[in-house]
């Protein structure tokens, strides 16, 4: 097993030919392409990784691997079901690519920016952490069944601007050191929140993620209006008579 090199981190684009809730989601397009092609895209233009691999089940994802400029990892057969977890898919890919590091860079997300997946991987290094995964801050009112979060029940309703974010599991970009990881792996059998565990708020853009076939149709507009231009903000015409208050 070669050794890596210092700050060597591989992108991991997972990829799955059967999906639950939305049948084959990473090959639907999102704006002409498929979703899977949008996280390389990020991957390979972050410039963040030494390389990027799509970690699949099925061989047809080695087609469009080579199509977008990534490689091909086709996994053990025993790792492509549903109820397969996530820690065991990692395992094999790291056990198979040595690296310092991998980052799962998520085809859920295809409207995240390139630029964003960087400055997800330099707060990882920055900060010295071991496990990393992409967080929404939502300054909203959150209750988890019937228990406030991050306000209370007693006294005047609390201003939003006030209240602590909550943070949500975005999962755009997941990130672990691998020997860690691995070694987190063999004492406990299993290893997401390993170490040095951090978070990275993200944008709304790659808070968008695609479960459903309303959140693709979503982020198919978006991405379409995006590279048409998005138009600037409009106002009633009662909007200048209020500003003339002012």
């Amino acid at each position: 097993m070669a050794n890596p090199t210092p700050r060597d981190a591989i992108a991991m684009i997972p990829g799955r030919i059967g999906s639950t809730r939305l049948k084959m989601k990473n090959l639907a397009l999102v704006d002409g392409k498929p979703m899977m092609a949008h996280a390389i895209r990020a991957a390979v233009e972050s410039g963040a990784f030494s390389r990027v691999v799509v970690n699949a089940d099925h061989p047809l994802f080695a087609e469009l691997a080579r199509e977008y400029g990534a490689e091909f990892y086709l996994r053990p057969e025993a790792l492509g079901g549903s109820d397969v977890k996530s820690d065991d898919v990692v395992l094999d890919f790291m056990n198979a690519h040595p690296a310092e590091a991998v980052a799962w860079v998520n085809p859920t997300s295809p409207l995240q920016p390139a630029a964003e997946v960087r400055d997800v991987v330099e707060h990882f290094w920055r900060e010295g952490l071991d496990s990393l995964i992409t967080v929404e801050d939502k300054q909203v009112h959150c209750v988890v069944g019937d228990t406030p979060v991050n306000f209370s029940l007693l006294g005047k309703f609390a201003q939003t601007q006030d209240l602590a974010p909550a943070r949500g599991f975005v999962y755009s970009v997941m990130m672990w050191r691998t020997a860690p990881f691995i070694e987190n792996m063999r004492r406990t059998g299993y290893a997401f929140f390993t170490g040095k565990v951090g978070y990275f708020p993200v944008g709304r853009l790659s808070a968008l993620i695609i479960k459903r076939a309303e959140d693709l149709q979503l982020a198919d507009l978006l991405a379409r209006a995006m590279r048409q231009g998005l138009p600037e903000l409009q106002y009633h015409r009662l909007a200048e008579t209020a500003r003339g208050e002012k």
